[in-house]
């Protein structure tokens, strides 16, 4: 399909096959160059893949800052792929296509092939997808959810069968399992089912209250296990969304139009200002409600205090599918549609291929440039420890900050060291702490790995010594360091 025909109206009878073959062939494509920054960039996992990777060693049906699912994913897919970079990003790479998929199909059912076709390319390139399709996170689970969970509702909603809520019920479920940001789709339902006299109808109906139901028995395992541990999911959610920051509106605002792409935010923008025609086609209203709401609440929270950019990522998957519906109904709106879509794609190229970029034009790659600055080094600085704990294979491996921990846990698990928290206050703050925190028994020996002043666990311990000092040089401006402890003779905290 040649881009002139792609960025021209659409005929009814157009066919899928021939558009599904082209999205394949893009998606494998684009795996392909993706797999190959991965493994060319220099970086190993970001700090959150390293902790994850640790949880999917003991599955459980709950974790401190997250629910389950994606450690389960890490699981499933090192299983199948070891546990080298690509196995444990492995999730990313197929979860984003497959929401492309998501999107194509939906795209169909309430627009065209054509349209269908350039929102799926349009989600696989959009910046933000560029950016989180390199790591294993909860965001890859949510979205792909999330989209389910649109179509799921389309369905519903059109069909009113029972199987259709149960689906629902089902997809909304596991959103939950994977990121509770999914409670909020219950705000597109319910604007939905709320406006129209037959969505109220609806309502009172026993449809939504099975998708409910069934949400929940998803959701139980997590509901107990948070239960038997203090809750401590939900104390850690509500914590991050009201720490007193400072409100951050504007660049949330700025985040949001770099994530979708300054051009394609042009068309989402275009469809929320014209509202009234946008609400009058279901399929637009559908879009609206599956990603607007959420928008409005995050913009909220980022109005009072501090928003994460990625908090409203699921608007990118509705959201991308209504810009572009918007923007291929005039012939000059589809010439704005094929130079968003264009851009984003050299936005890619240059993220990608940052490093050699800089290398034809005789640039160093400085740390301050450095897109892949936080994943370098930290498995060189793992490896330098290895000697230590081979020698004291006894001791515990402590660390004054859990970014080096969980890359020794990763780097070095063919050695399974005995990686504990340091938790004098027997507090709750993060993982280890809820299940490897150091025991409280006399005379066992730690290495603690620190890089500031070790004074207050040295207090602990009857003999203190430096045994190294490690330092690894990630960038012309930018090293690694940590120094290494020998801490036997614990007296306890």
């Amino acid at each position: 399909m040649s881009m002139t025909r792609m960025f021209s109206e659409d005929r009814p009878s157009t066919p899928a096959g021939p558009a599904l073959a082209a999205l394949m062939v893009a998606i494998v494509l684009l795996t392909i160059w993706r797999i190959w920054v991965i493994t060319h960039s220099g970086a190993t996992l970001y700090v959150d893949e390293a902790y994850y990777w640790g949880w999917s060693q003991a599955l459980a049906w709950g974790y401190f800052s997250k629910p389950p699912l994606v450690a389960a994913v890490i699981k499933a897919s090192t299983a199948w792929l070891g546990d080298g970079l690509v196995g444990v990003k492995a999730g990313s790479l197929l979860l984003y296509p497959a929401t492309a998929l998501l999107l194509f199909g939906l795209g169909r059912r309430l627009y065209d092939t054509r349209t269908a076709l350039v929102a799926a390319l349009a989600f696989l390139t959009l910046p933000i997808t560029t950016a989180l399709s390199l790591f294993i996170s909860t965001d890859a689970l949510l979205l792909f959810f999330w989209t389910a969970s649109l179509w799921a509702l389309h369905t519903a909603l059109e069909r009113n069968r029972a199987r259709d809520w149960v689906l629902l019920g089902l997809t909304c479920g596991l959103g939950l399992m994977s990121k509770y940001t999914m409670a909020a789709f219950a705000l597109t339902a319910a604007l939905l089912l709320l406006t129209s006299p037959e969505g109220r109808r609806k309502l009172v109906s026993p449809g939504p209250w099975i998708t409910a139901l069934v949400a929940l028995a998803v959701l139980a395992p997590n509901l107990w296990w948070n239960w038997a541990n203090g809750f401590p999911t939900f104390r850690h959610t509500a914590e991050i969304t009201q720490q007193h920051k400072d409100a951050n509106l504007l660049e949330f605002i700025a985040a949001q139009i770099g994530s979708i792409g300054p051009l394609l935010a042009i068309g989402f923008i275009g469809a929320i200002v014209t509202l009234r025609s946008t609400w009058r086609s279901d399929a637009d209203r559908l879009l609206f409600a599956g990603s607007v709401p959420l928008l409005l609440l995050v913009m909220a929270q980022a109005s009072s205090s501090e928003a994460n950019a990625n908090w409203a990522g699921p608007i990118f998957a509705g959201g991308t599918l209504l810009a572009v519906a918007w923007l291929s109904r005039t012939s000059g709106r589809r010439k704005l549609l094929a130079a968003a879509i264009g851009l984003n794609v050299l936005i890619a190229v240059v993220v990608y291929q940052w490093p050699q970029i800089l290398s034809v034009v005789h640039r160093p790659l400085t740390a301050k440039i450095d897109p892949f600055k936080r994943m370098k080094g930290w498995d060189s600085l793992a490896r330098g420890v290895a000697p230590w704990i081979a020698a004291n294979p006894d001791a515990y491996v402590v660390a004054d900050e859990r970014t080096l921990l969980a890359h020794v846990a990763y780097t070095l698990r063919a050695q399974s060291p005995r990686i504990a928290s340091w938790n004098p206050a027997h507090a709750v703050h993060d993982q280890y702490q809820l299940t490897h925190s150091l025991p409280d028994t006399k005379g066992i020996t730690i290495l603690f790995l620190a890089q500031g002043d070790p004074a207050e666990v040295a207090a602990r311990f009857e003999h203190v010594e430096k045994v190294g000092m490690l330092k690894v040089q990630t960038h012309p401006d930018f090293a690694l360091r940590t120094d290494v402890w020998l801490m036997q003779g614990f007296k306890g905290y």
